[in-house]
């Protein structure tokens, strides 16, 4: 591999990791906290009212945990703003995260909104990439490997693997079709969607 296209994994991993956290935001019933007070308020339950281990989780000083608990400090640098923000959803409403992905994994699926380059060789002939809005639905079962993946920290290459199969199996696979020996080019991706 070369850099740039180490690069254009990296960047396509991030869109899919942000596709992945939008959908589960979107599940949310209540809006999670938004100011830096109410976030580390919620943080410190977490952490059973412990600040030095949620100043360890957030990467200050605990005396900044507290300067925000008492109301003293409230605009955060980018780099704290960035850490609240993604620490406070990722433990937001943990069951209707869960009874989503439970729900995508036995019955519902995923469906995959994107932009971009799609093509596919078979048995000699080709179909040059091109770029695609397209929309898919997915199986539960790709829906699974895709959730298992995100969950293990899976690497550029292999989340991006699962997310092209998915895709190429139910795009190619629609009518009855099947993609036998079909090699299937997902690259270039300019945007993506996912819905539970």
């Amino acid at each position: 591999m070369t850099a740039d296209d180490v690069q254009r994994a990296a960047r396509t991993r991030a869109k899919i990791l942000d596709g992945l956290a939008r959908a589960e935001r979107a599940l949310f019933t209540r809006p999670a906290p938004k100011s830096a007070r109410a976030q580390m308020k919620f943080l410190r339950k977490r952490e059973r009212g412990s600040t030095k281990s949620l100043a360890e989780r957030l990467g200050v000083s605990r005396k900044t945990v507290q300067r925000y608990l008492s109301g003293a400090s409230t605009k955060p640098n980018k780099r704290l703003q960035e850490a609240l923000v993604q620490e406070t959803e990722s433990e937001w409403q943990p069951q209707v995260r869960a009874q989503a992905r439970q729900r995508a994994t036995t019955s519902g699926g995923l469906v995959i909104k994107f932009r971009a380059s799609l093509g596919f060789t078979a048995n000699g002939s080709s179909d040059d990439a091109r770029v695609r809005d397209l929309s898919i639905a997915v199986s539960p079962s790709h829906a699974a490997l895709i959730l298992a993946a995100q969950e293990e920290g899976a690497t550029d290459t292999d989340l991006h693997e699962a997310v092209a199969e998915a895709i190429a199996d139910a795009y190619f696979g629609q009518g009855g079709g099947g993609r036998a020996g079909l090699k299937v080019k997902f690259t270039d991706v300019q945007w993506l969607n996912i819905e539970f």
